[in-house]
């Protein structure tokens, strides 16, 4: 089924957009490379450039922002926002500990796996659903409802386990879910967490792109009204968004759990500005109808470089919110000055 010419113009933009986040990405990276050969010490690898610092310092801790920047990229996608999903990444993680710790150390991964795997995305599928149905169901605005929802899921954190850090002292994970499974080495490096990444973004950009669900998703946000008139399920295609919402942040908080083998009750916090940041530099919209899953990536990679820049360069930590903060304000201001130029030349 080949595309409608309106959509045409808006895939060329797209395109256009993340080959100039590609683009800073390089330059970025550039930079950072400069510095690291200038700061190395005699004799010693590029600080930036050095195997440790690429997986360690940038594409692992990177790979929780992004699963959940391509779930919050489709929210965004249909004008929507989702401010509770660190505190879903923390329930969800802690729900998965809380019943992983009570198998044998030594549990078959045929055991094990399962549990690991569908505790944290029901948690994290039933959160987003609440989500959903509350802003569908009672017409609020999504903000209001994901700030709320915030507190609740972090309040259940907070006060369901029996302790702050689980497993509880002296118990650890099952390994057939943390050594065997998501620390798995490949030649010095644990390519799990970026392979869950990439796989989350492979089926993002399929379900953004190829399935109709992502067009119907792109016309609620282009113009809700509009698909409403056209027959299209308005509410049940939120639903669906907020649903997919919870379900990546539910697998970042599993990733975490298997990566770290614990789980706390602050698990999360303040991840939802960093992920907000990567959507919307990442080229997704906040007033809806724009947005794609590699756009989510680039912008995931281009807030860990500059975060990682923070380090190498030593500055000290307080600038990061600073930077992140001024990162979303440029994103949008640029965003709508490019809708204003198209508007201008559109009228001429």
């Amino acid at each position: 089924m080949s595309q409608p010419t309106s959509a045409k113009p808006a895939a060329r933009r797209s395109l256009a957009q993340e080959v100039g986040l590609a683009l800073v990405v390089i330059v970025l990276a550039t930079i950072l490379a400069g510095y690291g050969w200038h700061d190395a010490a005699p004799g010693r690898p590029n600080t930036f450039l050095n195997f440790d610092n690429l997986v360690d310092g940038v594409a692992t801790p990177m790979s929780y922002y992004a699963i959940m920047a391509v779930g919050l990229t489709v929210v965004i996608i249909t004008g929507g926002i989702d401010i509770s999903v660190g505190s879903i990444m923390a329930l969800a993680a802690l729900g998965g500990a809380t019943a992983l710790q009570g198998l044998p150390l030594d549990a078959p991964a045929w055991q094990v796996l399962p549990i690991a795997f569908a505790v944290p995305l029901l948690i994290g599928l039933v959160c987003g659903l609440v989500n959903g149905a509350l802003i569908v169901g009672l017409n609020l605005h999504p903000f209001i409802v994901t700030l709320g929802t915030m507190s609740i899921f972090r309040g259940l954190a907070n006060v369901l386990p029996a302790q702050k850090t689980l497993p509880a002292a002296g118990k650890r994970l099952p390994e057939a879910f943390t050594t065997d499974f998501m620390r798995l080495e490949f030649f010095g490096i644990q390519p799990l967490p970026l392979i869950i990444m990439l796989g989350c973004v492979a089926i993002g950009w399929f379900y953004l792109r190829l399935m109709i669900a992502g067009r119907e998703t792109y016309a609620v946000g282009g113009n809700e009204e509009a698909a409403r008139f056209s027959g299209l399920r308005v509410n049940a295609i939120k639903l669906r968004t907020y649903a997919l919402s919870g379900l990546c942040a539910s697998i970042a908080g599993m990733v975490s759990l298997g990566r770290f083998g614990t789980a706390s009750t602050s698990t999360g916090t303040g991840y939802e500005l960093t992920v907000i940041a990567a959507a919307v530099v990442g080229g997704a919209s906040l007033a809806g109808g724009k947005g794609t899953a590699l756009g989510a990536l680039l912008g995931t990679l281009i807030i860990a470089l500059i975060e990682n820049g923070i380090l190498i360069l030593r500055l000290a930590q307080e600038y990061r919110l600073i930077i992140i903060g001024l990162a979303i304000v440029v994103a949008v201001a640029l965003e709508r000055l490019s809708h204003h130029l198209r508007q201008r030349r559109a009228s001429r």
